[in-house]
């Protein structure tokens, strides 16, 4: 039987790792038609594989989606790299193997399958000690007829590392399947302690198709038109960053990431550059699509939701969507920007100077006057924006 039958046999049964049991619900469930809770925010994509199921579900929720992907894995007859160490690993025959995701595993096999090798991958993984570094991979190893003997307790490499360590690897040979960002310390961890450590990537990124777009996402970013920026790979975000560099951004783009748009990833390491750059992301605790869609919709009801019982009735302001007593009203991105300040204030005056420098009108209290002629011109009640004679202006609670 050849891996890819392997895998397809194992996952027909009604309990095939990661199906769900009779009757339980759906690891992302699309809310009820009238809870949109990411109405009003915008939301850019930078995956490329399964981005359209993330898209979905956040449009579900009512988000605006900007998409750009930033990188797309090579289609894998094209990948020849990958069957020379295949090949490698099987005339090495280790002791020890890693798997760190099931994608990567279900495509190494797809590969082998591919170029009629199959049947001896799987018969060299089978005679190894395999660790797994989560319970997706674990299915993905099972599905294909292997067994492991240990799994990662918190799905990172380190762990995998330290439990391989703990029952000795001097003079193996380990067998590594990368996931396409390659954690070096953890590799030169088993060279240190004695192990031959021979490594396979079954995915290697390559720009996509339409990559205009993801100058474009920079830009929204930069300019503060941008709520949350999601990550599903770590390959990706240095993408994000080559690409601000060519663009002459990145330090603006940086800067945006720690203010204005928040950052969510699926897991610690596509983590990882953003925190090198200075940048703290959103993480879920487990990491699955459905935990980091339900954290970006937490993160922005607790923290960008504005609601305020005002003289002129209850208005909430959710990302760009503002509503007056349950009445949508269309604003402008700087009058949106001002509105969003004096919620914000809770109805205590803000200087000229304040709203002034938060506009970047350098300050032009002619340019602010405008600005606020515009504000009052598109809400139902204009007094809803009150000017307090040498001070400022305040919400009109």
């Amino acid at each position: 039987m050849s891996a890819l039958e392997a895998i397809a046999a194992a996952g027909t049964g009604a309990h095939a790792a990661g199906a769900p049991s009779p009757g339980a619900p759906a690891a992302d469930e699309a809310p009820e038609k009238a809870e949109l809770p990411l109405e009003g925010f915008r939301i850019g994509v930078t995956s490329h594989r399964r981005s359209q199921d993330l898209i979905e579900a956040l449009e579900r929720r009512g988000a605006e989606v900007l998409h750009a992907p930033a990188l797309k894995i090579a289609p894998v007859q094209e990948d020849l790299r990958l069957i020379e160490d295949t090949r490698a690993i099987i005339e090495a025959q280790p002791e020890l193997c890693i798997a760190t995701t099931a994608y990567g595993m279900r495509r190494w096999c797809e590969a082998a399958d591919t170029f009629g090798i199959g049947e001896q991958l799987l018969e060299t993984l089978g005679a190894t000690r395999m660790f797994v570094r989560g319970p997706k991979a674990r299915g993905a190893v099972r599905a294909a007829g292997l067994a492991d003997v240990g799994i990662s307790s918190d799905e990172t490499t380190s762990t995998l590392v330290d439990m391989l360590l703990a029952e000795g690897v001097r003079g193996k040979t380990v067998a590594v399947q990368l996931h396409g960002y390659t954690d070096v310390r953890q590799l030169e961890r088993l060279r240190m302690s004695g192990a031959k450590v021979m490594t396979v990537t079954p995915y290697r990124w390559v720009k996509p198709d339409g990559a205009d777009r993801l100058p474009k996402l920079i830009e929204a970013a930069c300019a503060g038109n941008l709520d949350v920026l999601t990550f599903t790979s770590a390959p990706a975000v240095d993408a994000l960053w080559s690409t601000a560099h060519e663009m002459g951004l990145y330090k603006q783009l940086v800067e945006s990431l720690k203010t204005t748009a928040a950052t969510a990833v699926v897991g610690p390491i596509t983590a990882q550059p953003l925190l090198d750059a200075g940048v703290q992301p959103l993480i879920p605790e487990r990491f699955r699509m459905g935990a980091l869609i339900r954290l970006v919709v937490e993160h922005l009801a607790l923290n960008h939701v504005r609601r305020l019982d005002t003289a002129s009735g209850a208005v909430e302001l959710r990302g760009r969507s503002l509503r007056i007593d349950g009445e949508a009203v269309e604003l402008a991105p700087a009058p949106l920007l001002l509105l969003r300040a004096l919620l914000g204030a809770g109805g205590a005056v803000l200087s000229r100077e304040a709203l002034s420098d938060l506009l970047e009108l350098r300050g032009s209290v002619h340019a602010l006057d405008m600005t606020v002629s515009r504000l009052r011109s598109a809400l139902p009640d204009g007094s809803l924006v009150e000017t307090v004679v040498k001070r400022g202006y305040r919400i009109r609670v």
